[in-house]
């Protein structure tokens, strides 16, 4: 099994890299001519949010991370980019969100939001994953959080791959992208760029463990099977070259590029589900770059935990906290994986009263929000995962002219 108890020598690495991008010539922050970087927008959804990093006890009802990448770029813009004066971030990314969620004129747009100053010299996005039914599959072919009622993990995959075939989704990112470019009036900021991240793919699909492995919810849950890991790794995949290719179709119309992607799926080679020599699901090492439902943090080598927060307090499955017959709505409408997946286990657990979880309880402090985050952040990045992706941004923005 992988040890959680020694920092990966990959954890000195990205840590030393920033560093050494710091000292020698400075980051090269998009900017406007002869002028340091003034600040930036960051746009998306729960990967941009950073669901689950540095977490305090503080989390907003966006689950906005501590060490959510555009934190951390903020955090290094202030320190190395702009000397004594600070920079601004607008920091708009929400978990749950889907591309309608930027366009202006939406419920919650986070375009309409935009506070257009002159101190945003570039923005930063992350959009796409919600629109392709990623919960559902995760639900239906990983957690199975409504147990036998959460439907065919075939018919999520396919539903997903439909939606990834079609033109819409290609359409509709390259509108949101062209209103971000529009609302901050690029015309009179030549310089104005958006930086778009993709995808990491989750496992390591050459393994053979892990077919006897599952991250199911409750006993007897789906096996990670290769067919499976390979499949949804396929997807993450084509996920990032739509992206590219909107990107390209958007550039296309410019002198210049006004839009960069940058793919960092390399970056978490090793750092996947189901590595070698891992017992999965694995709490103890910091090794793995997502979340497990419950998982710790990795941030700056801290040891994993054997037992998920088994510490806190503990919630029972028919807490009334957990209205099984109201719940499906809201959680529907915000998108939010942690609040389906709670919703979805209550309604389970009284469908059927004998059902028992793997997981055994629900974590829980003082109110309903912090639940939905014990699950919400799983399959996203833990904070080594977001120091790697925002190490990546740095080395695609040094290769600029």
């Amino acid at each position: 099994m992988a040890n959680g108890s020694k920092q990966p020598a990959t954890t000195q690495l990205i840590s030393a890299k920033s560093e050494a991008q710091a000292k020698d010539s400075g980051i090269n922050f998009p900017h406007r001519p002869s002028h340091k970087s003034s600040g930036f927008i960051a746009l998306g959804d729960s990967y941009s949010a950073g669901i689950g990093t540095g977490f305090n006890g503080t989390e907003n009802d966006c689950r906005q991370g501590l060490n959510a990448y555009p934190k951390l770029i903020h955090a290094d813009l202030n320190r190395w980019g702009r000397g004594d004066l600070h920079s601004e971030i607008q920091f708009l990314s929400c978990t749950g969100s889907t591309i309608d969620n930027i366009l202006s004129g939406s419920e919650h747009s986070q375009i309409d939001n935009l506070n257009v100053t002159p101190k945003a010299d570039f923005a930063l996005l992350s959009i796409g994953g919600n629109d392709l039914g990623f919960f559902e599959i995760m639900n239906s072919c990983i957690f199975r959080f409504y147990s036998f009622y959460s439907g065919t993990c075939e018919d999520a995959l396919r539903k997903s791959e439909r939606a990834l075939n079609g033109r819409w989704f290609e359409h509709r990112l390259r509108l949101a992208i062209m209103e971000i470019l529009d609302r901050v009036q690029w015309e009179k900021r030549p310089w104005f760029t958006v930086t778009v991240t993709g995808y990491a793919r989750f496992f390591n699909e050459h393994t053979h463990d892990c077919d006897n492995r599952s991250f199911g919810v409750w006993w007897r849950g789906p096996k990670l099977k290769q067919s499976l890991r390979h499949r949804m790794n396929n997807m993450v995949l084509a996920v990032n070259n739509k992206i590219r290719r909107s990107v390209a179709a958007i550039n296309a119309g410019f002198t210049i590029p006004r839009v960069f992607f940058v793919d960092y799926d390399d970056a978490f080679e090793g750092h996947r589900f189901c590595e070698p020599n891992v017992t999965e699901p694995d709490y103890s090492t910091n090794n793995t770059w997502f979340f497990l439902v419950g998982g710790q943090d990795n941030d700056d080598g801290r040891h994993g935990q054997s037992a998920a927060y088994k510490n806190n307090k503990l919630l029972p499955f028919g807490s009334p906290l957990v209205d099984p017959d109201a719940c499906l709505g809201p959680a529907e409408k915000s998108g939010d994986w942690g609040e389906l997946a709670v919703c979805l286990m209550a309604k389970a657990k009284r469908q059927d009263p004998v059902l028992q979880s793997s997981l055994n309880t629900v974590v829980t402090q003082s109110s309903m929000w912090y639940v939905p985050t014990y699950y919400g952040k799983t399959f996203h990045p833990r904070t080594l995962g977001h120091k790697a992706i925002r190490d990546r941004i740095y080395e695609f923005w040094g290769e600029q002219p």
